[in-house]
């Protein structure tokens, strides 16, 4: 008995290191699996010292010509991003920090995966990745140097653009926004959310949204719902309330009409495109309507949501700029009225050495932004491009996107 009772504490001991050796096998294996697929293992970064790119200087005036300086595949960029002292672009797999005046690439972030778009944000690159059915990696890059910083998964689905406003960046789709603080904690979400953790917090279901509008404060969605028979603008506050899951909704109200665009929001206005025929519609805070102005823009140009459903806006100290696809509205930035109207333009146009510049076919117009006058006209060769060109500046620099093209001209 006492043999027995030796034996059977030895066979179990084994057994029990047996088991052991089985659960470390798989955790092993489990762990080269995880790190043969984490992003460390399929990212390549090479980074630039620091103040290899410098901030350059900003233009004293506006040249007499520009001439080409560089060009690159970005066709990740809706439109020239602009970070910090870098120029930045992405194509295929690859985000790319260039200095501003030759073109050359000082960094890169290359995953495995393909990339959705690429944006600034907080004084950043933002490049989003795509993974499966969603473009759900979010990596952070410093401008300078190109190493990366905070990193988050996403819930938006391709087509996703990353529209910053102020401290905030929104990532959004045609169902479902999140926004982002710095530190890429998440403020709010909206819409159809993937796995909800507590269900029915979303104010509404089954909605699409045509166009966004982002202010330091307030974030714009046009909606379109099941339940309404026009097209719905929902403002949110997009910093929340502690709890993403549960958006602030600051109004929500049905516009007269469908079709419509959601042009701007500023600190106590909303205004909004209405089709046939063309209006603006301005609401005040609490949805109300107070002014309803025509607008001097061809018919064609409304009835159809923005590309990605980020409005073409630009802004100075003078007004914002709206691109209604065929012309160039200026708006004051307060009230949102519209204060002047250019045709025949390509895109809302960008600030340089005091002046509007504003592309048109045959190269550019530079505007008195406070009269909306076109004092001359600066000879651009687009080499055929006819479509809409996306204009910012870095420096003296001035940048074009044109398509899945970036161009850079230089001053002469």
């Amino acid at each position: 008995m006492l043999r027995a009772r030796g034996v059977r504490p030895e066979r179990f001991r084994r057994g029990d290191v047996l088991t052991a050796v089985g659960i470390v096998v798989v955790l092993v294996a489990a762990a080269a699996l995880y790190w043969r697929q984490s992003a460390a293992v399929n990212t390549e970064s090479v980074t630039a010292p620091v103040g290899r790119l410098a901030v350059s200087a900003p233009p004293p005036r506006v040249p007499a010509a520009f001439a080409e300086a560089w060009r690159a595949a970005s066709p990740a960029t809706p439109l020239p991003v602009v970070a910090g002292p870098a120029v930045v672009t992405g194509a295929g797999s690859t985000t790319a920090g260039r200095d501003p005046a030759t073109g050359d690439q000082v960094w890169s972030y290359t995953r495995d995966l393909p990339l959705c778009t690429v944006a600034e944000g907080f004084g950043r690159a933002l490049a989003l990745y795509r993974n499966g059915d969603y473009c759900s990696e979010l990596t952070t890059l410093d401008p300078g140097t190109g190493a990366r910083g905070p990193q988050r998964i996403l819930d938006v689905r391709p087509g996703a653009r990353l529209i910053s406003g102020g401290t905030l960046v929104a990532a959004t789709d045609t169902h479902y926004l999140e926004v982002l603080r710095s530190d890429l904690v998440k403020t709010t979400e909206y819409g159809q959310v993937r796995a909800p953790e507590q269900p029915g917090r979303q104010p509404r279901a089954g909605c699409s949204y045509g166009s966004f509008a982002f202010s330091p404060e307030r974030l714009g969605v046009l909606e379109r719902c099941p339940t309404d028979t026009t097209d719905r603008l929902t403002v949110l506050r997009p910093a929340g309330v502690g709890d993403a899951t549960r958006p602030e909704v600051e109004l929500s109200t049905a516009v007269p009409t469908s079709g419509a665009q959601l042009v701007a929001v500023s600190a106590d206005r909303v205004a909004v495109a209405l089709p046939n025929p063309p209006r603006l519609q301005i609401l005040d805070g609490a949805g109300r309507q107070v002014a309803l102005t025509g607008l001097d823009v061809p018919a064609t140009d409304l009835g159809r949501d923005p590309a990605g459903g980020a409005t073409p806006i630009a802004s100075d100290q003078h007004h914002l700029y709206w691109w209604s696809g065929s012309s160039t509205v200026a708006l004051g930035r307060a009230d949102l009225t519209p204060a002047w109207t250019l045709h025949d333009t390509l895109g809302p146009g960008t600030s340089y050495a005091g002046s509007l510049l504003v592309p048109v076919s045959s190269g550019l117009l530079v505007v008195d932004p406070d009269r909306g006058v076109a004092v001359r006209t600066i000879a651009v060769d687009r080499g055929g491009w006819t479509g809409p060109v996306s204009l910012a500046t870095q420096g003296s620099v001035l940048l074009e996107q044109r398509g899945p093209n970036l161009v850079a001209l230089r001053a002469l």
